[in-house]
C-alpha cells in the first residue's frame, strides 16, 4: 500500500537516495556525464538536501511502498521559491518516483499531495518549472491543467539549458 508521509530530518538519506537515482535515471541519456556529476555534486548532497529540509518554507513529502521509499514531492514557499517569491504561489519544485514505479500513476499521487498542501496554504496558484526537453512531463503537467507562462535559464553543469515555466490558477 502506497503512503505519503511529510518529511522529517530522518528521511533525508532517503530523499537523497531517491533523488540521486531519479536525476541519473531521467537526465543522463540527454546530457554529459561531466556535466550530471557536476550538477550532483553541486545539488545533490546531504548538506544541501538538509538546508532544504530545515527551510521553513519548504516541504518535502515522502511516497512509500510497504516502507520502502520510492518517491519524494518537494514544494516551497514565499523565498525558498527558487524563481517568483509570490506570496500568494506554491512551487513544485520536484516530483521524483524511482524508475521502476512508472505506469503506476504514482507522480499524480504526489501531484495530488501538492493540489493538497496549496489547498491547505491559501495560495492562489501553483508554479513549477519544467525542462523544455521532458515532454513527457510537459504533457502531465498540461494534463492537471498548468500552462506555460514564461521560460528561465537553468544551468546543468557547464551546460545552459531552458526551462519552461508553467502554472495553474486555483479555483
Amino acid at each position: 500500500m502506497m503512503v505519503i508521509t511529510k518529511a522529517d530530518i530522518e528521511d533525508l538519506a532517503s530523499i537523497l537516495q531517491i533523488a540521486k537515482e531519479t536525476f541519473f535515471e531521467t537526465f543522463a541519456p540527454h546530457n554529459s556525464q561531466e556535466d550530471m556529476e557536476q550538477y550532483a555534486q553541486d545539488k545533490l548532497t546531504l548538506g544541501k538536501l538538509q538546508g532544504e529540509l530545515l527551510n521553513p518554507d519548504s516541504q518535502f513529502y515522502i511516497l512509500s511502498d510497504a516502507g520502502r521509499a520510492v518517491g519524494y514531492l518537494k514544494v516551497n514557499f514565499g523565498s525558498a521559491q527558487t524563481e517568483l517569491h509570490d506570496e500568494a504561489s506554491m512551487e513544485i519544485e520536484r516530483i521524483y518516483v524511482k524508475s521502476e514505479y512508472h505506469g503506476k500513476k504514482l507522480g499524480q499521487l504526489l501531484y495530488d499531495k501538492a493540489l493538497e498542501v496549496a489547498a491547505g496554504s491559501g495560495v492562489t496558484y501553483i508554479w513549477l518549472g519544467v525542462w523544455e526537453e521532458n515532454a513527457k512531463a510537459t504533457r502531465f503537467y498540461e494534463k492537471n491543467g498548468f500552462v506555460a507562462f514564461d521560460k528561465h535559464a537553468f544551468r546543468m553543469g557547464t551546460d545552459e539549458q531552458t526551462d519552461i515555466m508553467m502554472k495553474k490558477v486555483l479555483v
